[in-house]
């Protein structure tokens, strides 16, 4: 039976080897890797110094280590530097691509190699940029190089290994024993790639603590030196890097089931958005737990209510954080948006943000008006996802919800919405009263 293994946002099918990749802005990065064979230049800037440059852009599959071995046996690749800029892919692809690279004795690095428009040159001949993104499973392929570079300008990002085909909204998925047995299998062969390659187990760890709903890990420059991905020191330093980013994630406590016009409410639920009774207003809620870098620090509840007009819906934000084991309580939250990913975003007002005694936890309520076509996009047929940014003294965080139960249970509480006051059964629409009884 096929399933599919992915790190970061990418579509991997590990059982058949088929990648099917995510969106990206750049087109090349959304097809399968593709290589080819450039010559630093212009030919008088480096005068019988030039560089020579595979260029590995795209997905990885399980038919990239075949094409690589194959573009190899047409080319000359003595002393070349293969310069990497991918999404990432499928696990197994990306574990034979960095052998092949490795028995090759290639070089590796993060970059793009991008071509000169020279009439009539003899041989192609290109520059090389170091603003490039390494995700996922290309870190790993990097890994596979001898002499290994990151410049600071470059990222490379990783996170946990997933089933791709639950990546979306991977709380509300089910899971057999034969994907734990899947997932645990291609570990273990990573867990050997990585020290066969002369890496740090280091590395994996750090992939293997964030999880799908949280944003990558980007490396810094410490990093990749430390877990050994980095073996060489970019020539020409730039104080430039991308803060690795956090992660937040869901709460809320258990509320008794009511009627919500004509339907019983439910409990809110961690797998699928559903309408609740809170604090007598029905809502579309859902909760989640808050993770930073894989380290649970609490959850959150997010709620949507009816707006006071037909355009628009209120929408809460209930937050316990607790102690983390490196990230002490900061003493608030100063900013919650928001983001419907790919598209627009509301900023919440914080209206308290407060540091409680029993139990020890920082509990934050926050409340925004949220435009109706952004929430319908959400809900939208197919699979459609949000982020939840916070933001503290010390820490960001950002957590990726999925819209499981958001397109059947939406239409309940718009329907309840467009209705006169007096009829809405006994959940009349209350704001910041609301918020004050779940205070």
């Amino acid at each position: 039976m096929a399933r599919s293994l992915a790190m970061a946002f990418t579509l991997a099918f590990s059982a058949l080897g088929l990648l099917l990749p995510a969106s990206a802005e750049v087109a090349d990065r959304t097809m399968p890797m593709h290589f080819y064979l450039r010559t630093q230049g212009p030919a008088d800037a480096c005068i019988g110094k030039c560089q020579t440059w595979i260029s590995a852009s795209g997905a990885i599959s399980a038919d990239s280590p075949r094409d690589f071995e194959l573009f190899a046996t047409g080319h000359d690749l003595t002393g070349a530097t293969l310069v990497l800029d991918s999404d990432g892919g499928s696990v197994l692809g990306a574990i034979a691509l960095g052998r092949a690279i490795r028995r090759l004795g290639l070089d590796t690095t993060v970059g793009r190699v991008i071509d000169l428009n020279a009439a009539e040159q003899e041989t192609p001949r290109a520059k090389y940029s170091p603003i490039a993104d390494c995700e996922s499973m290309c870190g790993f392929v990097l890994l596979g190089g001898v002499h290994r570079t990151v410049p600071p300008q470059a990222r490379v990002m990783v996170h946990q290994i997933w089933l791709g085909d639950r990546r979306d909204d991977p709380t509300a998925a089910n899971y057999s024993a034969e994907d734990l047995v899947l997932v645990q299998r291609d570990i273990g062969r990573l867990a050997k790639y990585t020290i066969d390659m002369g890496g740090s187990i280091e590395l994996l760890n750090l992939a293997l603590r964030i999880p799908p709903w949280e944003p990558m890990h980007a490396l810094s420059l410490d990093e990749t030196r430390r877990t050994h991905l980095a073996t060489e020191q970019p020539p020409a330093p730039v104080a430039a890097t991308v803060a690795e980013s956090s992660a937040v994630a869901p709460i809320a406590k258990p509320q008794v089931p009511r009627v919500t016009d004509g339907a019983p409410a439910t409990e809110i639920s961690e797998r699928r958005w559903a309408v609740v009774d809170h604090a007598g207003v029905a809502s579309l809620a859902r909760r989640q737990p808050l993770t930073v870098e894989g380290e649970e620090i609490g959850n959150f509840d997010l709620l949507l209510a009816c707006g006071a007009g037909p355009n628009s819906y209120d929408l809460s934000y209930v937050e316990r954080r607790q102690d983390g084991e490196h990230r002490p309580l900061p003493d608030a939250l100063t900013s919650i948006t928001m983001r419907l990913v790919g598209g627009a975003a509301a900023t919440l007002k914080v209206v308290s943000s407060e540091r409680r005694k029993e139990p020890d936890e920082l509990v934050t309520f926050a409340s925004g008006t949220v435009p109706a076509r952004l929430i319908d996009a959400f809900a939208a047929a197919g699979n459609h996802s949000m982020m939840i940014e916070t933001k503290s003294a010390g820490t960001v965080t950002g957590i990726r919800l999925g819209n499981t139960g958001a397109q059947q249970n939406l239409p309940r509480l718009a329907a309840s919405c467009t209705k006169p006051l007096g009829d809405r059964a006994d959940l009349p629409v209350v704001k910041i009263g609301g918020m004050a009884s779940a205070k």
